[in-house]
């Protein structure tokens, strides 16, 4: 029962600050690691900028960074003309706006806004001005020698906003 003595393992030639390292090949998962960083890398690189198949970066945090500005700016109190466009556009609010529309102005402008009692809400000319502003001042506070009832008792901010809205999207946005 000769056992050969254990081989010592092999040092590498150079020594640094008097420390010499031992000649071992690196760990298989280490090297799978890096194998598949670059494998990964390459076909990212090759189908997001190459081919353009994956969507940009920046885009949904940007989609994602609009949508929560617009919530904010709805549910704060302050109202702009560029809010009350953009609200415009979002068919949520357009689908609350109609409601309240059909349920309050609808007697009086008609269901497609062409127009009956009250001024046609359709065309480019506007009476009371020509901002969206404008708009929610004249349906918040109504124009009685006109026989414009006011809503704003009634409806409160949000609802105003939101027919506002509404008419708006069937305006030309400037």
């Amino acid at each position: 029962m000769n056992n050969p003595p254990p081989a010592e393992e092999p040092l590498r030639p150079h020594t640094y600050d008097g420390i010499q390292e031992y000649d071992h090949r690196l760990p298989n998962w280490w090297l799978v690691t890096l194998y598949g960083s670059i494998a990964f890398a390459a076909l990212y690189w090759l189908f997001g900028f190459q081919l353009e198949l994956l969507p940009e970066p920046g885009a949904a945090l940007e989609e994602k960074m609009k949508a929560n500005a617009l919530a904010a700016a709805r549910s704060s109190g302050e109202i702009s003309n560029e809010i009350l466009w953009s609200m415009s556009k979002d068919s949520k609010v357009l689908d609350a706006g109609r409601a309240v529309y059909q349920s309050t102005c609808a007697s009086c402008h008609l269901p497609d806004l062409a127009g009956a009692i009250g001024p046609n809400l359709k065309d480019a000319t506007w009476i009371h001005g020509a901002q969206p502003m404008d708009l929610v001042k004249v349906v918040t506070s109504g124009v009685l020698e006109k026989g414009m009832p006011t809503w704003g008792p009634v409806l409160g901010k949000t609802k105003i906003n939101e027919v506002t809205a509404f008419i708006l999207s069937h305006q030309p946005n400037p």
